[in-house]
């Protein structure tokens, strides 16, 4: 198995850790991602790749119908455990078990780069109805705070981020031009454990060995310790959640 496969498949035997750490995602970028449809009514949502409905619970707390999907066992029972009134089925980006022209707008939450696009964007675009949308969000630290920035220089590992930025969404014939748009969101974390066990849910830390993460953690703690933002009780970590927006070409 390759890199880019052994990190694809990482998140697994960290689930009830992704579930608990991860941050959700903001209402605004769903509703602006739902826009193009112009209705307040209830919709069809499928959320892909769903991990342990981090992006779901949103989708279901706007009062939408939604449908998870996602390849791997152990994240999909998580879903299932924390996210109700949710139907979870397993599945993959590239062969997804729904019907034709069956979905409303479909979302994928910080996963939309582990997909082979060739075969995803015709299979997303099969399930979803003509005008429906396609949605991909990424969580992101707002590098643009200082302290955010040298955190995230000091969570460096031996394995590098390997997915593109989040503009990776390539054109395809079959949506209409891509958008994109920026929201702010933050993370709230109770002490520096919180944000580290944070990190530590994220791929690069999740392949690399027990020694060479312990040796991150520690800097990171040590870091977040000497930095009044973060030093005494409860903070919010700044993000950025980038969205790419395409509809999907009426018949």
């Amino acid at each position: 198995m390759d890199l880019h496969a052994r990190r694809a498949d990482s998140f697994g035997a960290q689930a009830e850790a992704y579930a608990e750490h991860r941050p959700d995602y903001p209402v605004a970028a769903i509703r602006w991602a739902l826009e193009p449809l112009a209705t307040s009514e209830r919709l069809e949502l499928l959320d892909l790749a769903a991990g342990t409905g981090k992006l779901a619970a949103g989708l279901v707390a706007e009062g939408h119908r939604v449908t998870a999907v996602e390849p791997n066992e152990q994240m999909l029972s998580e879903l299932v455990r924390r996210v109700h009134d949710v139907r979870a089925l397993p599945g993959h980006a590239e062969h997804i078990p729904v019907p034709d022209h069956t979905v409303d707008a479909v979302f994928v939450g910080t996963a939309f780069h582990w997909f082979d696009q060739e075969k995803a964007l015709p299979e997303i675009a099969r399930v979803l109805r003509p005008g429906g949308v396609l949605a991909a969000m990424w969580n992101e630290p707002d590098t643009d705070v200082e302290w955010v920035a040298e955190f995230e220089r000091i969570s460096g590992t031996s394995v590098e981020s390997q997915r593109d930025a989040p503009t990776c969404v390539r054109p395809h014939p079959l949506f209409e031009a891509v958008e994109r748009r920026a929201f702010a969101h933050a993370h709230h974390r109770n002490s520096p454990e919180d944000l580290i066990a944070t990190t530590n849910t994220l791929s690069r830390m999740l392949v690399i060995d027990d020694e060479e993460r312990a040796a991150v953690n520690e800097k990171l703690l040590a870091f977040l310790r000497s930095r009044p933002e973060t030093s005494n009780g409860p903070f919010d970590v700044p993000l950025r959640t980038e969205v790419t927006r395409m509809v999907c070409v009426s018949e």
